[in-house]
């Protein structure tokens, strides 16, 4: 049941920042994008630069920051997941950025607290540079 829950929360949490990039003037290009390196939530353009998206989604602060959870390893995964994305889709000679919205939606009745944090991490981490 808490798998269960969890995963609704994710769900609602990836449509409200959907909703919230489309609002500030981004295409969504896809969702819940997987290959053999992992998941990218969303993936979008903003003018002609590619921006790939995690979204963390919490119900309460109890264990931190739903930024917090993006660490290293998660963004070495998601930097070398949007390679894979660029490599398949013949985009590799274009500009990227990688953002993260964090949602806190502790009262599932009221709106939740967004923040988007563009570039708020760098592909050269993994020792892979394009864009």
């Amino acid at each position: 049941m808490r798998n269960l829950f969890r995963r609704l929360l994710g769900n609602r949490g990836e449509d409200t920042a959907a909703a919230y990039l489309k609002r500030q003037g981004l295409k969504i290009l896809a969702r819940q994008h997987r290959n053999h390196y992992g998941e990218i939530d969303l993936i979008a353009r903003d003018g002609k630069q590619i921006v790939f998206v995690e979204v963390k989604t919490r119900s309460g602060a109890d264990h931190g920051r739903p930024e917090d959870a993006v660490n290293d390893t998660k963004q070495r995964k998601i930097v070398q997941a949007a390679l894979c994305w660029l490599k398949q889709k013949r985009r590799l000679g274009q500009p990227v950025r990688f953002d993260i919205v964090s949602i806190l939606w502790p009262d599932p009745d009221r709106e939740p607290l967004v923040n988007h944090y563009p570039n708020a991490f760098e592909s050269s981490q993994s020792g892979q540079f394009f864009g």
